[in-house]
């Protein structure tokens, strides 16, 4: 008798753990959606150690250097803090420019050296803001919060062009930063559910309208702008790719494509977050995380991704942390591939190059990473 009450109590326990896993409710609607077959690290992504001998510079009480401008001569790096610190290119004579009360991803000047910042955390919705002033006395103005009336739940990066235009990405439009318990968190779902509704967007300062260029991304992220300022590339962090995209694009779908639209890069062997422009003609990207075998494996099964949600988040299929940065110019060519298989810098976003070093970014180092040109191969 003992024993049949025993064996009845494991099999209930299994069928409601098995109910559970595979009924209760998860924040994600998975899409099925085809992924490419990784191809590794081959080609010009050849694993390697260049980014190994990183050194560091301590970011006094701060950490996640996510995105790092250099300006008149000081660096400025936006910090899981809600701040935008200023610094010397050695570190020296760092201070809080300001404090946005969210988390700042992507910056940018306009020409009358305000602050453009995309964070999607800030005054409790997110969106597009300038701030002008430094410290206590800073004034933060939202520009916009919502295109073609739908809200800006993860506003990402931004660029700001000659011409005073602005351009940044919304990664999502599922998932809010704040409401998803943060940045990453909000990537992760989005990642999963695989719907694309992220999207490109310009702001034109004069007119304050807004107007989607392209649409239907998987995670929109990183933007930079040609040199003619003509193209804006577009990192697609979710579906491992980089666009080329003309300004003149209206509302074109990544679903789609078409002239005004082109894939560069595609299948790359990890996640492209930030891009920044560097020298001689070279854009930098980051990959922040390096493929999982989980995510590519279970795009035609929308009810396993739903169900790794509800498994503690320890047990969520996260890639491990890998450092990458590669360079490339505007034909797609890859020039220069900067890894670092330990991972040790963790969640390697992209470089701001200067003549003198090249500051690597990462969404939650505690340190600037950086490293002479010479170093890198250059």
């Amino acid at each position: 008798m003992r024993l049949r009450s025993v064996l009845l109590l494991v099999a209930l326990l299994v069928a409601a753990a098995a109910a559970y896993l595979l009924l209760w409710p998860v924040p994600i609607q998975p899409a099925v959606w085809t992924a490419p077959a990784a191809p590794g690290y081959s080609g010009p992504h050849q694993v390697n150690e260049r980014l190994a001998a990183l050194k560091q510079i301590r970011i006094e009480g701060e950490s996640g250097p996510e995105h790092v401008v250099m300006r008149n001569g000081w660096l400025y790096a936006a910090v899981t803090s809600g701040a935008i610190v200023r610094m010397r290119p050695d570190g020296s004579e760092q201070a809080t420019v300001i404090r946005t009360g969210g988390r700042p991803l992507g910056f940018d000047f306009d020409a009358q050296g305000a602050l453009i910042v995309a964070d999607p955390m800030a005054g409790g919705h997110g969106g597009l803001w300038r701030v002008t002033g430094q410290g206590a006395t800073a004034v933060q103005e939202l520009l916009t919060g919502h295109v073609d009336g739908t809200p800006i739940l993860y506003a990402n990066s931004v660029v700001v062009a000659r011409s005073g235009k602005i351009y940044f990405s919304d990664a999502s439009q599922r998932f809010g930063a704040k409401a998803s318990g943060g940045t990453f968190e909000a990537s992760v779902l989005d990642t999963l559910e695989h719907q694309a509704t992220g999207r490109v967007i310009e702001f034109d300062p004069a007119t304050r309208q807004s107007r989607v260029l392209l649409k239907d991304l998987a995670f929109a992220n990183g933007v930079a702008l040609s040199a003619d300022e003509q193209h804006l590339f577009v990192s697609e962090t979710a579906a491992y790719r980089i666009w080329k995209l003309d300004l003149h694009a209206s509302g074109v779908s990544a679903k789609a494509p078409n002239t005004q639209a082109k894939v560069l890069l595609d299948n790359l062997p990890g996640f492209p977050d930030n891009l920044m422009r560097g020298l001689n003609g070279r854009l930098w990207v980051g990959l922040v995380k390096p493929r999982g075998a989980f995510i590519d494996n279970a795009a035609a099964k929308p009810w396993m991704r739903a169900m790794v949600l509800r498994l503690p988040k320890a047990l969520w299929p996260v890639p491990p942390a890998y450092g990458h940065v590669f360079a490339f110019d505007e034909s797609g060519r890859v020039t220069l591939d900067l890894q670092d298989p330990t991972g040790l810098y963790p969640e390697t976003t992209a470089v701001t190059e200067t003549t003198d070093r090249l500051y690597v970014q990462s969404l939650h180092a505690k340190t600037l990473g950086w490293l002479e040109p010479k170093q890198a191969g250059l």
